[in-house]
């Protein structure tokens, strides 16, 4: 009988490398928040993959980038704590795109964990490249530096997912589960729903936005008149007055959008029926202040 394995993963990439999809893709459900827009991911959420032999727990970092901003250092200072504290680092680098300097950015901020730490070279999306252009960046990335090993996978499709989850497997400590059975995540659900209605907000704005909206949910209470349902309460802050526009819509009828898809999403994910109510307000500048950042959790 082998040895039980458990510890933990993350996947650390250019934004939108594929890392958010591939985590949802190895541990089985929505965690991660998955969007076609980059600097989503603004929590270290913790996806956990249970099989017989292994628990291995996937912490999704945000895309470490050159920060403009307060918020963009203290997400960078994520990053690197969440580095220190895995035992294996998968390195995303998507097979449609050729390898360029953002990559090689990240690869220098890696080399100071490499000597104690594993890294595990990931070629994701080999459904959107021919085999030649895999071929190529399995080539590009082995010469970044020397990986524990190099594998091409897709998440969409499905290729190689559970050889990427062997990979990482085989580097884990042997250990107790450290999570029970039945758990996707860590994360507080309020954090989560925060999540689920920020990437809701985001889907289809493709001006500024990504940085300039944050979620708290004020409030998550079980339904006065039923049983069956929660009432959700949730404030969407941006930075300036022209975006509040931009989320609300013609006529209320965008954030009417935005509401529906939350919904179902936070449905299935609590299993339960909610009634959302949304709110969008101005905090001006609020990724350079502070007191706000901290207001929302950052």
């Amino acid at each position: 009988m082998s040895e039980y394995r458990s510890g933990f993963a993350c996947f650390v990439g250019r934004p939108n490398a594929g890392k958010s999809t591939l985590t949802n893709a190895l541990v089985g459900g929505k965690v991660a928040i998955t969007s076609s827009r980059p600097q989503t991911t603004r929590h270290a959420i913790r996806g956990i993959l249970n099989r017989p032999d292994a628990q291995l727990i996937v912490v999704d970092t945000p895309g470490l980038h050159k920060p403009r901003t307060l918020l963009g250092s203290r997400l960078n200072d994520i990053v690197r704590e969440t580095w220190a504290e895995v035992d294996v680092i998968g390195f995303c680098v998507p097979a449609n795109v050729p390898v360029g300097r953002g990559d090689e950015f990240i690869v220098n901020e890696l080399r100071s964990v490499a000597k104690r730490t594993p890294i595990i070279g990931v070629v994701t999306k080999t459904d959107l490249a021919s085999p030649d252009a895999v071929a190529e960046r399995l080539t590009q990335l082995s010469k970044l530096m020397e990986f524990a090993d190099i594998v091409p996978c897709s998440a969409v499709d499905g290729f190689q997912v559970d050889t990427v989850a062997d990979l990482f497997v085989n580097r884990l400590p042997e250990g107790p589960q450290l999570y029970p059975d039945g758990e996707l995540t860590d994360e507080p659900e309020t954090t989560l729903i925060a999540e689920l209605i920020r990437e809701a907000a985001l889907e289809g704005v493709r001006d500024e936005l990504p940085h300039s909206l944050a979620v708290l949910v004020e409030e998550m209470i079980p339904n006065e008149g039923r049983t069956d349902m929660f009432d959700v309460h949730a404030i969407l802050y941006v930075e300036r007055s022209s975006q509040k526009g931009i989320i609300i819509g013609k006529g209320g009828a965008r954030l009417k959008e935005v509401g529906t898809a939350a919904r179902r999403q936070i449905e299935a994910l609590l299993g339960t029926k909610i009634y959302l109510e949304l709110h969008v307000k101005v905090a001006k500048d609020w990724q350079r202040d502070p007191k706000q950042l901290r207001k929302l959790g950052f």
